[in-house]
C-alpha cells in the first residue's frame, strides 16, 4: 500500500514570511504596469560599497570559488573576532564564531540546534516575523512578552520576568528592533540583565543586526558587553546585510559558547554547508575596510525618519513613536479602526487598513498583526526622500478620506 507524500508536521507549524509576501505583491503589481510605492521591504536602498564589490571580483579572479570550512573561512572568522573587539569590546576566539547564510540562518541554526519539544523561547512583541516560526519549526513554544507603545516598544524587566518559566531556554533581544526601531540603552540592558541573573538556565539571543543604524547620538550597546557575567550564555548575532547594504550576499555571523557554535556547524554541515565563498571574501573587506560611510548613511536614514515621523504624526488617529535606530517606524492605528473607506468597506483590522492603502493609495506597508502587536503597521523608510514624501502624502490623504 502506498501513502501520498504530504508536507511534514514541522513545515505545517510555520507560515510564509508576511514581509516577503508584501514585497512579492508589490513586484507583481509593478509587472502589471501599476505604479506602487513599496515601503514593506526591510533592506537599505543604498548600494554595496565599491571596495566590497572589488574584493568579491578579486576573489573570483584569484580562484576563491571552492568549498570553504562549513561555518566560515579562517580569514572571515578572524575579521569577525576583530569586529566584536573593535565595536563591542567583546573577546572571542575563532572557535566561538559561526558564519551563516544570513542572519535568519544564524537564528535557524541556533534554535534548531538547541530547542526541543516543550522548550519555551521568550520573544518580545512586536517581533521580527521569523522568530516565532523558527521556534515552532524546532518544536518549541514561543512565549510573547508585550512591549507596546507605552514602553516605547521596549521589553520591561517586569514583563520579562513574568514571561520566564522553568521551561524557558532562550530570550530574544533585538536592538535596534525590526519592526519598531526601538533600541535599548545601557541602563535598560542592565535592568534586563538583572532579571536574567535570577534565571541561570536561560540563554540570550542578542540580535544586533541594525547596530550601526542609530540616531540622535544614541550609543549602541549589546547585553554581553553591558553584563559580562552573561557573556557565557549569550549568542551575539550580527551580519553584513543592513549596515553594509549586502542583503543579497547572505552573510550573518555570531559569537558564542564553543559547544553551541560546534552544534550549529554540525547542523549547517547537513543543510547549506559553507556560505558562498565569494560573499565571505566580500564580508572580510566590509568588516576590515573603511567604516566612515556607516555614519553618513545613518545620517541619511535619520533625515528620512524625521520626515516620515513628522508627516504620519499629523494624521488624526495615528500615533507614531520616534525610533532610535533601524529604518522602520511602527505607527499605532487604534484611531482608524472602525472607520469606513470611500468605497464603503469597514476597517476592522490593521490588515484591512494596509489593504486599503495598497488598493486605493498604491502604498505598500506591512500590517501589525504580522509582528504580533495590533493595530499598527510597519513602514520601511529605506527609500528616497522624494518617494517617502509622496507615500506619506498619499497615506495622509487616504486617512482623511475615511469616515
Amino acid at each position: 500500500m502506498t501513502h501520498a507524500l504530504h508536507p511534514s508536521a514541522a513545515l505545517q507549524r510555520i507560515s510564509p514570511s508576511p514581509t516577503l509576501a508584501v514585497t512579492s505583491r508589490v513586484l507583481e503589481l509593478k509587472r502589471q504596469g501599476i505604479e506602487v510605492i513599496g515601503l514593506g521591504a526591510g533592506e537599505p536602498d543604498f548600494d554595496t560599497p565599491d571596495f566590497v564589490k572589488d574584493a568579491a571580483i578579486e576573489a573570483i579572479r584569484a580562484g576563491k570559488t571552492k568549498y570553504t570550512n562549513v561555518d566560515g573561512t579562517a580569514e572571515l572568522k578572524a575579521s569577525i573576532v576583530a569586529k566584536f573587539a573593535r565595536d563591542n569590546h567583546l573577546t572571542y576566539t575563532p572557535d566561538q564564531i559561526s558564519v551563516n547564510v544570513g542572519g535568519k540562518h544564524t537564528l535557524f541554526n541556533a534554535i534548531v540546534a538547541s530547542v526541543e519539544a516543550g522548550d519555551e523561547v521568550v520573544i518580545p512583541a512586536p517581533y521580527w516575523v521569523s522568530y516565532p516560526d523558527v521556534v515552532q519549526f524546532a518544536g518549541g513554544t514561543p512565549v510573547f512578552a508585550v512591549a507596546g507603545a507605552d514602553t516605547n516598544y521596549k521589553l520591561s524587566p517586569e514583563a520579562l520576568d513574568a514571561a520566564i518559566t522553568p521551561r524557558t531556554r532562550w530570550v530574544i533581544l533585538n536592538s535596534p528592533s525590526n519592526p519598531t526601531g526601538a533600541a535599548y540603552t545601557h541602563a535598560e540592558l542592565e535592568a534586563l540583565g538583572e532579571v536574567l541573573r535570577r534565571h541561570p538556565n536561560v540563554w540570550i539571543f542578542a540580535d544586533d543586526m541594525y547596530e550601526h543604524i542609530v540616531y540622535d547620538d544614541f550609543r549602541f550597546a549589546t547585553i554581553a558587553q553591558v553584563c559580562p557575567d552573561l557573556y557565557e550564555r549569550t549568542l551575539t548575532v550580527n551580519g553584513c546585510s543592513k549596515a553594509y547594504a549586502m542583503t543579497g550576499w547572505r552573510i550573518g555571523f555570531a559569537g558564542g559558547a564553543p559547544w553551541l557554535i560546534k552544534a550549529m556547524a554540525k547542523l549547517q554541515s547537513q543543510s547549506t554547508s559553507n556560505p558562498c565563498s565569494i560573499a565571505q571574501a566580500a564580508a572580510v573587506a566590509a568588516l576590515n575596510g573603511p567604516q566612515d560611510f556607516l555614519k553618513e548613511r545613518a545620517a541619511a536614514f535619520q533625515r528620512r525618519r524625521d520626515l516620515v515621523v513628522g508627516m504620519l504624526s499629523e494624521i488624526d488617529g495615528v500615533t507614531c513613536p520616534k525610533p532610535e535606530g533601524a529604518f522602520y517606524v511602527y505607527p499605532s492605528l487604534p484611531g482608524l479602526i472602525g472607520r469606513t473607506t470611500p468605497k464603503g468597506r469597514r476597517i476592522d483590522t490593521d490588515e484591512d487598513f494596509v489593504g486599503y492603502l495598497l488598493d486605493d493609495a498604491r502604498v505598500a506597508a506591512v500590517h501589525g498583526a504580522a509582528f504580533g502587536l495590533s493595530p499598527a503597521m510597519r513602514i520601511s523608510y529605506a527609500t528616497s526622500d522624494e518617494l517617502l514624501r509622496e507615500a506619506c502624502a498619499r497615506i495622509q490623504s487616504a486617512c482623511a478620506d475615511l469616515r
